[in-house]
């Protein structure tokens, strides 16, 4: 399984080009994409976002919440903080539960380089 982060998810949607985009599609083909609840509302939140596409990220599978999900977070933000990063919470929360469940997360976003750092987030 591969997780997709929100960034990593526009630039497929958009049709932009990038290594992140060729693994996405794979994963996709190969039924090995799952996403965060976060990643969806993310997602869903852009207005003019058409019904076909929304649809279609509905249709892909996602991480569960495990018990302890939130508290795992809060600790893991306040590790990050601790350490001097300025961590969103959405990538705190998409973090952690790729961690919950050992899966690899594909994103364009710098920002995870942080919990990769500090907590072993494995990134594509």
């Amino acid at each position: 399984m591969i997780c997709a982060d929100t960034s990593s998810m526009v630039a497929l949607l958009g049709g932009e080009a990038g290594k992140d985009v060729q693994l996405l599609s794979q994963a996709l083909t190969d039924g090995d994409l799952v996403l965060s609840h976060v990643t969806v509302t993310e997602l869903l939140s852009d207005p003019d976002l058409p019904a076909l596409v929304e649809d279609s990220i509905l249709t892909i599978p996602r991480l569960e919440i495990t018990p302890g999900y939130w508290e795992r977070a809060g600790k893991l933000r306040a590790k990050a903080v601790r350490n001097r990063y300025r961590p969103k919470i959405a990538d705190t929360l998409i973090a952690q539960n790729c961690l919950d469940h050992d899966v690899s997360l594909i994103t364009r976003d710098q920002d995870f380089q942080a919990f990769h750092k500090l907590a072993g987030l494995r990134l594509l």
